[in-house]
């Protein structure tokens, strides 16, 4: 018997996350230089971090030396949402915090609830705690609220929804998502991932922080890496009630958030200026894509993220026809869509530089 045999079984059963093929290895394994690829895999923000953010970092490099202190960080969100600073948890990442919210509720003998297309990180995380996994079929590529409810059963403790949803892109209207939370048991907690909020029209947004006295079993999680464009230095958050926040606490690691991170996302908060830039860009971006899908004759799920899904049959020899050419997108296969792709929305420039691409390829 090899060490590695010795593990926990359902750790063994984990399919590791695949991240997003970086630039630089895409110009080693294909001879590219560097500036002549174009990622649109990871659904980045094209317009960089906010300045502010930026000015912040630099200021916080001085304080290196220092472990992290993160009130000022809890403070402002706390101001930015009417909240008590004891409803936050901070993560290094969303995911880091997702994390937490798993090693809190799930085990061995517990039950967790996804969507099918949704967020790979759930099913890790679920995994990762020894606890089953029940995956409910996508009801147009989204998430179909009655079936998760029926798939409610006694050891269920979690149920994870991504809204808008990572990889398709689509959206539950609050109205129907509201009545779903009206129906859950009390004991069960939920999830409401809201990384792209930011991205949704305000007229179809609505603030779910009103939520969390209604529904003391709701934990909302945002994250700073789409359209504050801080992926680079890990920081998200979750909104909770009070006990379930210290509840994340008592198994979150003693500075998981970094200076630098804590700094730049303080800052990045209130930096109004460059938000309205970043939604307004991706706006412009998506319609630019979708004319360009529709010219080429490919389907798409309508998005509210700030990316879209097309289907194009073989995905996998498109992706491979695309990473030649130095355009980086995502394929779908891991998330049970062998025909789609995925491609971020970025600037003007990188978004023809993705649809020529993908005319040339269709050619090749």
């Amino acid at each position: 018997m090899s060490l590695c045999d010795q593990s926990l079984p359902y750790v063994l059963a984990i399919s590791p996350y695949q991240a997003g093929k970086p630039i630089t290895q895409l110009a080693r394994e294909m001879g590219l230089p560097v500036e002549h690829i174009v990622k649109l895999a990871s659904n980045e923000n094209p317009l960089g971090m906010s300045p502010k953010a930026k000015a912040a970092m630099e200021k916080a490099i001085a304080t290196l030396e220092r472990y992290p202190d993160d009130f000022a960080l809890k403070d402002a969100l706390a101001n930015h949402f009417g909240l008590g600073v004891e409803r936050i948890v901070l993560g290094n990442g969303s995911n880091d915090v997702l994390d937490l919210i798993a090693r809190v509720f799930l085990a061995p003998g517990r039950s967790a609830i996804f969507a099918q297309h949704a967020f790979a990180v759930y099913p890790l995380a679920s995994l990762s705690a020894g606890a089953e996994l029940i995956a409910v079929p996508a009801r147009d590529y989204g998430h179909d609220l009655d079936a998760m409810l029926v798939a409610i059963r006694a050891n269920t403790r979690l149920i994870w929804i991504a809204n808008p949803n990572n990889p398709t892109g689509t959206f539950v209207p609050y109205t129907q998502l509201k009545v779903f939370m009206q129906a859950v048991p009390a004991e069960v907690v939920v999830v409401l991932d809201e990384a792209y909020n930011d991205y949704i029209p305000p007229t179809e947004r609505t603030d779910t922080t009103s939520w969390l006295t209604e529904f003391p079993n709701l934990v909302i999680t945002r994250t700073f890496s789409k359209i504050y464009g801080l992926a680079g230095l890990r920081i998200g958050y979750a909104l909770t009630s009070a006990e379930i926040a210290d509840l994340m606490n008592r198994v979150r690691q003693p500075f998981n958030c970094n200076n630098l991170a804590l700094a730049a996302a303080t800052a990045a908060l209130d930096d109004h200026e460059f938000i309205a830039r970043s939604y307004a860009l991706n706006r412009a971006g998506l319609e630019q894509i979708l004319a360009g899908l529709k010219r080429l004759g490919f389907s798409h799920i309508p998005s509210h993220g700030n990316f879209i899904a097309f289907k194009v049959g073989d995905a996998a020899a498109l992706n491979q026809k695309l990473l030649k050419l130095g355009v980086i997108v995502r394929p779908l296969g891991g998330y049970g869509m062998a025909e789609w792709l995925r491609v971020t929305i970025g600037t003007e420039a990188e978004n023809q530089r993705f649809l020529e691409a993908l005319e040339s390829s269709q050619a090749l």
